[in-house]
């Protein structure tokens, strides 16, 4: 199985083609074309090892918003000083994530309140007696490769589509998960463990976490916390470890992928022409 990380991977390469240049000068029929290639050829490179390819999507009302109003909220900020019109940019990834579903023949699953996160974090807990390849270039997922059918045959593995290289190699996913959690997640919002919920709402520093404090905690067997650090760690754990979404959004997603459609690969063709995406005729066969 072949699991997309949609948002990240269409992100990833949007930024990749706009480097430089104004929102108002993208084209939407560039970025189709930039996805559904990236799509094929990543099918095409895999399908043999790993199989079908399920893409997953992040839902706009997110769960960990309810455990913590501030994860994502810097984003904005980031967005707003980037230059770039997002809610154009917005658009025409919502306007192709809609067309993947209607016609590529692919399972498109979408779950309210889920991040692809969620759904990639279930798929591989559910498929566990599968190989998995997750394609993204986001370093949650290390988490994720300490899922294996044996010690020595790894079940998942990780590769990222822009860099096209594996990711994670040499890192030990337990030690990996406990790292992250104490350092937290600038990108998405999440201070580290000693540092308060709104520090990046209010922009002030964080307060520093070095290298060594690090190391002795992951040398505990069991970590010991203040009561401060022990809520932050709590606070971080909840929003980072993908074993603990919440059951009933796991239910929803196991339910989700079993029932969701699949488009016919006969809508591809038209699909095509209708979107004159010619030089994709061409290599139709391996969509």
């Amino acid at each position: 199985m072949i699991i997309v990380d949609l948002n990240q991977i269409m992100i990833s390469n949007l930024m990749v083609q706009i480097n430089g240049r104004n929102a108002v000068e993208l084209s939407e029929d560039l970025v189709r074309h930039m996805v559904l290639n990236s799509l094929r050829g990543h099918y095409k490179k895999f399908r043999k090892e790993y199989g079908d390819m399920i893409i997953a999507c992040d839902s706009g009302n997110v769960w960990r918003r309810e455990v913590f109003p501030n994860y994502k909220a810097n984003r904005k900020t980031t967005r707003e000083k980037s230059g770039h019109d997002w809610t154009a940019i917005f658009e025409i990834l919502n306007n192709i994530r809609s067309e993947l579903k209607e016609h590529m023949p692919y399972k498109v699953v979408e779950v309210d309140t889920a991040e692809a996160d969620d759904i990639i974090g279930v798929l591989v807990k559910k498929h566990h007696d599968q190989k998995i390849l997750i394609l993204s270039g986001d370093k949650d997922f290390i988490q994720l490769h300490r899922n294996q059918l044996t010690p020595s045959n790894n079940h998942v593995k990780q590769y990222n589509p822009v860099l096209n290289k594996f990711v994670g190699k040499g890192e030990t996913p337990s030690i990996y998960i406990k790292e992250h959690i104490l350092k937290g997640d600038r990108s998405d919002g999440i201070p580290n463990v000693l540092s308060d919920d709104d520090v990046f709402i209010e922009g002030r520093r964080q307060r520093p976490l070095t290298k060594k404090k690090i190391s002795s905690w992951l040398d505990e067997m069991v970590m010991t916390f203040t009561e401060e650090e022990q809520k932050n760690y709590d606070r971080n754990r909840k929003l980072i470890d993908l074993s603990l979404i919440p059951p009933e959004l796991e239910a929803k997603i196991y339910n989700e992928f079993d029932e969701v459609k699949v488009a016919h690969r006969s809508k591809i063709l038209n699909y095509f022409i209708t979107r004159k995406l010619k030089t994709l005729i061409e290599v139709i066969d391996e969509f």
